[in-house]
């Protein structure tokens, strides 16, 4: 959804938006655990502090809906499609980023950092965006709450079709309580994704109190691009793009053993599977991935869309669902090497993306396929 899809910011913008930001969410999640699928052994800090912070964009995305429900909108989840690699993500955030599907790599972790950017850094990197960051995107839909905080109020108190979805395991959910101010606790509700996300509203790139001075977003995966636990300077330091490494002189962190899967064309290896001698067996696998993943789709839809009596059920088939995307891509999909001699043909299948994949994938060693993430839910 563009950020221009109305002029003005009243209830209908923010129901609008709040769809983009359930899209953003997701956007980030197949980008991450692309990455965790690619490490060989996955019990290791690295593959462990990807997981944490796919699970809580899960989390997001679920306070997102929840907010859009509790104003009368159906979040609309089983049809999102984000084909990668993209220049963008949903809502105008961060217009300027090109993200794909690639192995876990140091070029690939500053994609994550920069998904993840506070404002604070932001602003010294001079990037002059509507929403160039995703906490930017949020703060525009807090303020449109506040500013419409009698509609927002009164959508509360009417209801609507869908779901609350997560009392009882952390989400975040919206009733219209007596006593209560709903908009103050979806504005609360905002707030933790931002502080979750990149921290940094207090100096430095911890979560305050409400969410256990957790480290934030970006300083969970810049110390792993560093090497070294987060750890604040002694004596202290201002936060800066300049005084960022300071902060990550910590205990050690291991560099991980990576499968070396090609960074995923945008038609999903179409090309490349068409000249495969062993394409039946790996479009079974990529299919099998891809058929699960839109099963979560489907499930996390008809959660919030579906009879409440079996909405709890329903979440439970997404997470099983969840749990097999890792065993139907690190068992079955990453262990079929791409043709040598297709890997030399890259150039001409793929002129207009070659420099992206060489900069995500070592050509020079044995090439493995990785997962797509293709929506198969029919539209």
């Amino acid at each position: 959804m563009s950020p221009n899809a109305s002029t003005t910011r009243d209830l209908a913008w923010i129901k609008e938006q709040l769809q983009s930001a359930i899209e953003l969410e997701f956007s980030t999640l197949p980008v991450y655990l692309s990455s965790m699928f690619s490490l060989e052994v996955q019990n290791y800090a690295v593959y462990n502090v990807i997981r944490s912070v796919a699970m809580e964009e899960m989390v997001h995305m679920a306070i997102a809906g929840n907010i859009l429900a509790a104003l009368g909108g159906a979040p609309q989840i089983r049809n999102i499609r984000i084909h990668f690699p993209v220049k963008g993500l949903p809502g105008g955030a961060e217009p300027d980023l090109q993200v794909g599907l690639a192995q876990f790599s140091k070029k690939q972790l500053k994609k994550f950092l920069r998904i993840e950017m506070p404002d604070l850094l932001v602003k010294q990197v001079n990037r002059d965006e509507t929403y160039p960051t995703i906490a930017k995107f949020y703060k525009a839909i807090r303020q449109a709450i506040s500013d419409n905080a009698d509609a927002v109020r009164a959508a509360v108190k009417a209801g609507g079709p869908a779901n609350q979805m997560g009392d009882d395991i952390g989400f975040t959910v919206i009733h219209d309580t007596p006593g209560v101010d709903s908009a103050k606790t979806i504005c609360d509700a905002i707030d933790e994704i931002l502080e979750q996300g990149e921290g940094a509203t207090t100096g430095n790139l911890i979560t305050p109190n409400s969410d256990e001075y957790e480290e934030s977003h970006y300083a969970k995966f810049a110390s792993l691009y560093y090497g070294h636990c987060y750890q604040e300077p002694n004596p202290p330091v201002e936060l800066s793009t300049q005084t960022e490494s300071l902060f990550f002189k910590g205990l050690p962190i291991g560099w991980p053993e990576v499968i070396n899967t090609l960074a995923v064309p945008s038609d999903g290896y179409a090309k490349i599977l068409a000249l495969d001698p062993n394409a039946a067996a790996v479009t079974a696998d990529l299919s099998a991935f891809d058929n699960d993943f839109s099963a979560v789709l489907l499930a996390l839809d008809q959660a919030w869309n579906g009879p409440a009596p079996v909405a709890w059920k329903t979440l439970g088939s997404a997470v099983h669902s969840m749990v097999d995307l890792r065993v139907l891509s690190c068992f079955n999909i990453v262990r079929h090497q791409i043709p040598a001699n297709l890997v030399t043909q890259l150039p001409e299948l793929y002129p207009n993306e070659i420099e992206w994949m060489k900069d995500l994938t070592d050509l020079t060693k044995p090439v493995l396929y990785g997962p797509r993430f293709i929506n198969a839910n029919p539209l």
